[in-house]
């Protein structure tokens, strides 16, 4: 079994809920005034950072993977017409690179703290 940091993994609920919350609002409340790519990014970013100090010996892989799942299937569900969002491949695109850009500092610092 996995080793879970529960305050961590409690944090990655709240910010998952959040972040698919505010996804699939029809008109979401604009909290900074950045860009939809950034928001994104800031988003995935940060689940990703959670999610590898939740699980400190999970699979980055699988990681990587499920969050880029949550991203692909955040932008499925905006296709639905009452949600009044737009489906765009590049959100998930912006989703997919983020998470792959911490796991790869998260990575090299793992492979730096071993030495």
């Amino acid at each position: 079994m996995t080793e879970v940091r529960v305050p961590w993994f409690f944090a990655l609920i709240v910010a998952t809920i959040f972040a698919v919350g505010m996804a699939l609002m029809p008109h979401p409340v604009q909290i900074v005034a950045v860009g939809d790519k950034w928001q994104h990014m800031a988003a995935f970013g940060t689940l990703t950072l959670l999610s590898v100090l939740a699980f400190p010996r999970g699979s980055l892989l699988r990681i990587g993977e499920r969050l880029s799942f949550l991203g692909a299937m955040i932008e499925v569900l905006q296709s639905i017409p009452a949600l009044h969002r737009d489906c765009d491949i590049m959100d998930w695109v912006a989703d997919t690179t983020i998470i792959l850009a911490v796991l790869v500092v998260v990575r090299i610092g793992r492979g730096a703290q071993r030495r």
